[in-house]
């Protein structure tokens, strides 16, 4: 309950600007005899934050002026010819107009970044740090101010790669093995806080894999090592000085470090980073599916067992995943010998995949397991709908027609007809059966069934009418299902929702 509360205050609020969240490893019991004899703490962490400091640095952006802002010039009221408000006027308005076009240019040190390659003079940060920025400038731990180039950016890991060109001896730092670090290690973080300078703080690993809904590839590393405003982009050090993390999002009500630090992890940063220097954008590997979270009503409808793998909700026509023979319904269980535990895993797996590799999947289908071999593609740059649900609403009201009810559903449901296709902007192609209302207390409205909705398929076979829905309901509850499958499509997004049949609406 705690950490929803935080997550929703962090993602309302942007409190310093990322989060993430997710669940920990379970921890199993420990004696004292599975501590090692020979731990010790370390006594000083000065010589390792010496030698790191060179390679932090501190990143202050330039913003110009809004050009909206230069251009809304206050226009002079109409007045009569002669008027002897009209002179007035004039000058009033030419002062104000005057003052807008010399609006000075707005700078802030927003953060801090690291320097990946001295002799080529690449410097990493966050995307947010940089972003929106008429001129960056990094500036080094002797205080020397050099004008950077932005060579990359990538929003959905939220990094940036920069670069500087100066006859300035830089010091780099390297890479290290996110993979290996455990909760309770040691770590050094150095940053901006506050736009004071460069600042060490050191606490351990708290937490790995958070996921705070940031984005599709979320799996930060939680810690206590004191983060504030101005560490983002910041490095995360194991104890071998090894780049470990960039410090990118804290929860803070109060805007200071409570704590609770997130770190992108290197092990997902490097592949990114070298991306943008080689590309100048990311090459991501692609599926072509949209997927969605087994939940365990979905996982015993689809007689899977335990709640695991991602379900495809739908596939892109003439993808890699429809030309692999993948369909909607099936659940991906394995990735390239990789297990796919839960929904957001699959994401990254294919993302880091190299492009045109061949890879097998396992999928479930009905219940029985099959490998499939796929080719990955390129992630296309945009993947996003034109399509703006409140545009397919002229305003004219079309009569309700008549409905079925769906009392184990708790829904009622009718055809589709060009005026519902207009009204709830339902395509041409789509078929099933149109959700005409929902009971408020039954299981359809749990699962977030609205009227508007349509029903393409109940346990993976279409439905062409409210008959439909009624044989397959009795089929199921007669096999001993305690829930059913459908497929519903809402303004062309398609998810799976599984009902449970033992909370039967009032009929």
């Amino acid at each position: 309950m705690k950490i929803a509360v935080c997550m929703k205050f962090n993602l309302r609020t942007g409190v310093a600007l990322v989060a993430m969240l997710s669940l920990a490893a379970p921890s199993l019991p420990v004696s004292a005899a599975d501590i090692p004899s020979n731990f010790t703490p370390p006594n000083s962490l000065a010589p390792l934050a010496n030698a790191l400091l060179p390679a932090v640095v501190n990143i202050s952006t330039t913003i110009k002026a809004s050009a909206e802002k230069k251009q809304q010039a206050m226009e002079m009221p109409q007045f009569p010819p002669g008027s002897p408000f009209e002179e007035f006027f004039k000058d009033f308005m030419d002062k104000q107009n005057q003052q807008q076009n010399q609006q000075p240019r707005h700078a802030a040190s927003l953060g801090s970044g690291f320097i990946i390659d001295a002799k080529k003079g690449y410097i990493v940060t966050n995307n947010h740090v940089i972003a929106d920025a008429d001129e960056i400038n990094v500036i080094l731990q002797d205080n020397t101010t050099i004008k950077a180039d932005l060579v990359g950016h990538d929003v959905k890991t939220d990094l940036a790669v920069l670069h500087i060109k100066t006859d300035h001896p830089l010091v780099d730092v390297s890479w290290g093995d996110s993979d290996q670090e455990r909760v309770g290690d040691w770590v050094l973080a150095i940053g901006n806080p506050f736009g004071l300078g460069g600042t060490v703080t050191s606490g351990i690993i708290s937490a790995r894999a958070r996921n705070i809904n940031a984005g599709p590839y979320d799996d930060f590393i939680q810690t206590d090592a004191p983060i504030n405003r101005g560490n983002s982009g910041g490095p995360m050090f194991d104890m071998k000085g090894g780049i470990i993390g960039i410090n990118t999002a804290i929860f803070s009500p109060s805007g200071g470090s409570v704590g609770i630090g997130f770190a992108i992890p290197s092990n997902l940063a490097k592949p990114v980073v070298e991306q943008l220097i080689q590309f100048h954008k990311t090459r991501r590997g692609w599926l072509g599916v949209r997927i969605q979270g087994v939940t365990d009503d979905i996982a015993e409808s689809l007689g899977l067992g335990k709640a695991r793998g991602a379900l495809v909700a739908s596939v892109t026509p003439d993808g890699p995943a429809a030309k692999a023979g993948i369909l909607p319904g099936d659940v991906v269980t394995e990735f390239d010998g990789k297990p796919i535990d839960e929904m957001r895993k699959l994401p990254r797996d294919v993302a880091d995949t190299e492009i045109d590799k061949s890879v097998a999947i396992t999928i479930v289908r009905n219940g029985k397991e099959m490998v499939k071999t796929v080719k990955v593609a390129e992630m296309p740059q945009t993947e996003e709908k034109d399509q703006d649900p409140d545009d397919q609403d002229n305003g004219a009201e079309a009569p309700a027609p008549a409905g079925s009810k769906i009392g184990a559903l708790g829904v009622e449901v009718g055809a589709i007809t060009a005026d519902q296709r207009q009204q709830n902007g339902i395509g041409e192609d789509v078929k099933g059966v149109l959700v005409l209302k929902v009971d408020p207390n039954g299981p359809a409205a749990d699962k977030g069934v609205t009227p508007g909705d349509v029903i393409t398929s109940i346990n993976q076979e279409e439905v062409g009418k409210a008959a439909d829905l009624t044989a397959r309901i009795a089929e199921a509850k007669k096999s001993g299902k305690k829930s059913v499958l459908l497929l519903v499509e809402r303004h062309g997004e398609i998810r799976f929702v599984a009902i449970n049949l033992t909370k039967d609406a009032a009929k």
